[in-house]
């Protein structure tokens, strides 16, 4: 049996924009895609801070050092350029290893810079 589980968050990231007319996804700096241990093309959940919104995407990869966080598709309409989203990614593992894996966690600042990270997923 696999059971799911908490793989990274990016907790308090600001989005930089949004584009309505896009096939759809969610937008991060390559940088921090590394930091948490994310891949392009891996499913999310994304938790607006701001409105209490929350969507299921997948990642692409903006441009390295770039600060982005970008929503693309029909979820632009669930957020607004400056609103605080929180990025989940999830894996499937076996219980024993579920029991082991400590997930990545990153903290971001005002300035969409990774304050911290660590691996509470409570902050």
């Amino acid at each position: 049996m696999l059971i799911t589980m908490l793989h990274s968050k990016i907790h308090r990231a600001r989005v930089t924009h949004s584009e309505l007319h896009y096939n759809g996804s969610m937008g991060i700096d390559r940088d921090y895609i590394d930091a948490a241990g994310m891949m392009a093309g891996q499913q999310i959940d994304v938790l607006n801070i701001n409105n209490g919104e929350r969507f299921t995407t997948y990642i692409i990869e903006e441009e390295r050092g770039s600060k982005k966080f970008g929503v693309y598709g029909a979820a632009a309409h669930l957020v607004d350029p400056g609103d605080r989203v929180i990025v989940i990614a999830y894996a499937q593992m076996e219980p024993a290893e579920a029991k082991k894996f400590e997930p990545k966690v990153l903290i971001m600042n005002d300035d969409n810079a990774i304050a911290s990270i660590g691996t509470n997923p409570h902050g």
